[in-house]
């Protein structure tokens, strides 16, 4: 997606050449008119899969994934980093977060992803596919079939997209970074 690489390029900041701060635009403040963009270009991709809802991780993945449910006319579910008090016996899942360097507990609560779901992931970034394995936990759990996967931004040199195709699951990458270092960002799989 074009005009989200052009995003990227100019709001984005390399902060080395392995963390790439969206802060501006994605995944802190959200640009609701590239939103809406990403959410089409998602649900056109994705509108014969037979989605009935889309799931996400907090918060990055928050504003994309809203956008393609609202495009695709389906419910959108986050699953949280962190329980709640109020949840009783949630479906849970352990992940490494790549970005910020720990592990933590995903969470859904029971009943919000249905057996029989035929779910769309979408996220902000593809690092290692830690996220996207967890959410596979929670939707073996929940007996939902994972449809396809859409990712905003990927670190293509990183092992995400090969866990997911591993798995012959359908994925869509709106912007694909090889490299990146203090001259820019080097677009393309690695």
């Amino acid at each position: 997606m074009e005009e989200l690489k052009r995003i990227i390029e100019e709001k984005g900041k390399v902060l080395s050449d392995q963390v790439l701060k969206t802060d501006s635009f994605l995944n802190h403040s959200v640009d609701p008119a590239i939103m809406d963009h990403i959410g089409r270009e998602f649900a056109g991709h994705f509108r014969d899969a037979g989605i009935t809802k889309v799931v996400t991780i907090e918060s990055g993945g928050i504003a994309p994934a809203l956008m393609t449910a609202m495009h695709l006319g389906v419910p959108m579910v986050f699953v949280k980093k962190a329980r709640p008090i109020t949840m009783d016996a949630p479906l849970t899942a352990s992940v490494h977060s790549f970005t910020k360097n720990r592990d933590y507990e995903l969470c859904v609560e029971q009943g919000l992803i249905e057996a029989g779901d035929n779910v769309l992931f979408i996220d902000d970034f593809l690092a290692n596919g830690d996220a996207f394995k967890g959410i596979l936990t929670l939707l073996d759990q929940a007996q939902a079939h994972l449809a396809g996967a859409g990712i905003c931004i990927e670190k293509s040199w990183q092992r995400g997209r090969k866990t997911i195709r591993d798995l012959g699951i359908p994925l869509y990458v709106l912007a694909s970074i090889r490299s990146m270092s203090d001259a820019g960002i080097v677009w393309g799989q690695g």
